[in-house]
């Protein structure tokens, strides 16, 4: 993949959630994507804050309960999706498990599930749920599962090429890959510009596109089948990107700008944030 030559400065931008910096995100023409830049050494300690929600449970803010509200409603779409493909085993791995409620849901309702989360903080939390997560993908080599998820992970993995080609070997051959992850083509995107929350940086080290998630992933022989819209994200995002920006009234901004985003892309099909369907290709 290259990200070292010929490559142009989309965007400056910073990171909002905890130390102010700025980053660079340039532009890959080849896979219609753009990296961050420069990446941290300790990248490890832009995770370590009260407003990272993902790993945690917090409801105190109005945007930690928006949040929460929002997952609880998306985490029994997603065992939908997961239920809908009809597999003979449920072996389900979970990539990024945060604090695990997914995996909980998931096991609820008669899956055999694996979570793998490098977050001591969302660890803890989530064995006071009973659950006991892996650290990294190394800790479950030479196992196979029928799902493997990765709900908004994809963009915080530094060597891109050598973990997908661990998610192929992790994939049996009739598996499904469910990828979730911001779209830098969105409508939201592109009206806050630098102040986008969903460009995160530097914890998200990617920001793809549709052509970026096809053309990563065919490298490996796994065909992207089906794209599902988030449409709950166009809202969030526009929340935080409201607040990021100062603004007044940030509430009814927000809904305005994450409403325009989802009407928008029933046309363009560019969604704030989208699901990709993805399989082991049989050509």
């Amino acid at each position: 993949m290259n990200i070292k030559k010929g490559n142009k400065v989309y965007i400056k931008t910073k990171d909002y959630t905890l130390t102010n910096e700025e980053f660079k995100l340039y532009y890959n023409k080849e896979l219609d994507l753009l990296f961050t830049k420069p990446i941290p050494i300790n990248l490890e300690k832009y995770y370590e804050s009260d407003d990272y929600i993902s790993h945690t449970d917090s409801r105190k803010s109005l945007i930690d309960k928006i949040y929460q509200y929002v997952k609880n409603y998306s985490l029994k779409q997603k065992l939908k999706l997961i239920n809908s493909f009809n597999l003979k085993n449920k072996e389900l791995l979970d990539i990024g498990a945060g604090t695990g409620d997914f995996i909980n849901i998931c096991k609820n309702n008669g899956w055999n599930v694996t979570g793998v989360e490098p977050s001591k903080k969302a660890n803890e939390i989530a064995s006071t749920k009973g659950l006991v997560l892996k650290k990294e993908l190394n800790e479950i080599e030479g196992e196979q599962y029928d799902v493997i998820t990765m709900w908004h992970v994809l963009e915080h993995i530094p060597n891109l090429e050598t973990y997908i080609l661990k998610l192929k070997k992790l994939l049996k051959k009739d598996g499904v890959l469910i990828v979730a992850v911001p779209n830098y083509k969105s409508f939201d995107a592109n009206h806050y510009k630098q102040f986008w929350a969903a460009y995160d940086v530097p914890r998200h080290l990617w920001h793809f596109s549709k052509t970026a998630i096809s053309k990563i992933f065919s490298t490996v022989a796994i065909k992207l089948e089906k794209e599902i819209p988030m449409k709950f994200d166009s809202y969030y995002v526009s929340l935080l990107s409201e607040k990021y920006k100062k603004s007044s009234l940030p509430l009814f901004k927000a809904f305005y700008i994450g409403f325009k985003s989802n009407f928008k892309a029933m046309k363009t099909k560019e969604y704030s944030s989208l699901i990709y369907i993805l399989k082991n290709d049989k050509n």
